[in-house]
């Protein structure tokens, strides 16, 4: 099982905040000050630890979020070794560990990047691209998008050049693609067949209500809703906004690409 960083967060909040809390009492009933009473050594940690460790859970359960990318299904947009934040507050505010919303806010656009917790395992993370809204009728054709009967816009830039961990997907065909007012890169592999997938079906399906299609940008390298299915709205963590770092010890050279820290993603 992986490791859960939010429940740790909140049980360390609750476990300092009690102790603390315990110990603030003892001395109110006992009429005795802070100052003429030495702490014990667990109060001493859990007054110094309780305010870092409750600001930390606030900001990554509400604002951002911290991810490092460990694939390359969303090549090119984002590499292997790339660390993102991701937006919290954007589709509504979230209870950490529970994860019922408490206060309704936005819901994802077409072309938005948002991480979401699998829905065949909801402990593990994904990251995709939203391709259908609610209510749309997808088709994939011959390496291309259909949106409501509307062939989604492709234009060929060139051959990619991959580079660290992503060497692999060099040879690839580089073309943008337009979502909405989104447009963005893609890779698509000749020679290779199109992945139509498990799910979706030649003529198309439709997405339900409060759910999402999901595609990689890596398309001929992407495990997504074309293998197993749609996104529930609840399964949503946020979106990806920012890279703040790029890692990886297969570059050449120096492992931090310094080109990819602070770009916007789009």
């Amino acid at each position: 099982m992986d490791y859960d960083f939010e429940f740790f967060l909140v049980a360390a909040s609750i476990v300092t905040g009690l102790i603390w809390g315990a110990w603030a009492i003892y001395l109110k009933l006992n009429n005795f000050s802070q100052s003429e009473t030495e702490e014990p050594w667990p109060v001493e940690y859990a007054r110094s630890f309780f305010p870092v460790i409750l600001i930390v859970l606030l900001l990554r359960s509400f604002l951002v979020e911290p991810f490092r990318i460990p694939s390359g299904s969303m090549m090119p947009t984002l590499l292997i070794g790339d660390f993102i934040l991701v937006n919290k507050y954007n589709y509504g505010v979230r209870l950490p560990v529970l994860h019922t919303k408490i206060i309704e806010n936005g819901l994802p656009k077409r072309g938005d990047i948002v991480v979401f917790r699998f829905p065949n395992d909801p402990s593990v993370d994904y990251i995709k691209r939203v391709i259908g809204l609610p209510g749309d009728k997808i088709q994939y054709v011959d390496k291309k998008v259909i949106i409501n009967g509307k062939p989604v816009k492709q234009t060929a830039l060139g051959v990619y050049q991959g580079v660290g961990k992503g060497r692999d997907n060099s040879g690839s065909i580089l073309l943008s693609e337009d979502l909405d007012t989104i447009s963005h890169d893609i890779l698509i592999r000749e020679g290779q067949a199109s992945q139509l997938g498990k799910f979706i079906r030649p003529e198309g399906i439709t997405v339900p209500e409060a759910h999402y299609f999901v595609m990689g940008d890596n398309r001929d390298n992407s495990n997504d809703s074309r293998f197993w299915g749609f996104v529930p709205e609840e399964n949503l963590v946020g979106r990806a906004f920012f890279r703040w770092m790029s890692f990886d010890w297969e570059l050449d050279g120096f492992p931090v690409n310094f080109s990819r820290i602070g770009n916007i993603l789009k």
